[in-house]
């Protein structure tokens, strides 16, 4: 898989019930996040409840922009490519982590200094990431892992980061369900 190249086959039942493809074609909404060294963020599909409904045609919810978390109640599925790692991230302060988040919704997200990377982040979802290409680092509050292609992580609402030191790009898919914290997991989520 090459940087950019994948479609999105969305399924569906014509007139008379029978299965049919309904769209076949690229991302149609996909955004550079955080400027030339940012993760590009490919918006594949959400939901806005569950059950999901599903009808002869499935539409997708409109959205505007990129939004990190999941609706409520539902779902979402993106891909990231993300690059290695410049030096201008590992001087970036509160303020600029917090603007990056801001970008997609999610300023509350950001995980205020002192952390292990600026971009330490915190969502009220269930994420599953599943690396497509290359690897990643796994930032926790105590401990890191690397994440290569074909392992799975399932990151349950904790604080996280991801800190490409590869050298070359990573691709993974993250499908994000809506969450709801226990009473001493709450923190700063209302």
């Amino acid at each position: 898989m090459s940087a950019g190249r994948f479609r999105r086959i969305v399924t569906g039942h014509d007139a008379n019930g029978k299965s049919t493809i309904v769209e076949d074609g690229p991302p149609p909404r996909t955004r550079r996040i955080g400027g030339d060294e940012g993760p590009i963020f490919y918006e594949i599909w959400s939901t806005r409840e569950s059950p999901a409904p599903i009808g002869r045609v499935c539409s997708e919810p409109a959205e505007d922009g990129i939004v990190l978390a999941p609706p409520a109640r539902g779902t979402r599925i993106r891909i990231l490519d993300i690059p290695p790692e410049g030096a201008t991230l590992a001087g970036r302060t509160t303020a600029e982590g917090r603007a990056h988040f801001a970008e997609i919704g999610a300023a509350d997200a950001h995980v205020a200094a002192p952390s292990r990377h600026p971009h330490m982040h915190r969502t009220r979802s269930i994420d599953y990431g599943v690396v497509l290409e290359g690897e990643i680092t796994l930032l926790l509050d105590e401990g890191e892992t690397v994440v290569r292609a074909g392992d799975v992580v399932v990151q349950c609402g904790t604080s996280h980061g991801w800190a490409n030191r590869s050298g070359g790009n990573c691709r993974i898919a993250f499908i994000l369900v809506d969450g709801r914290f226990d009473d001493e997991l709450q923190g700063d989520f209302k």
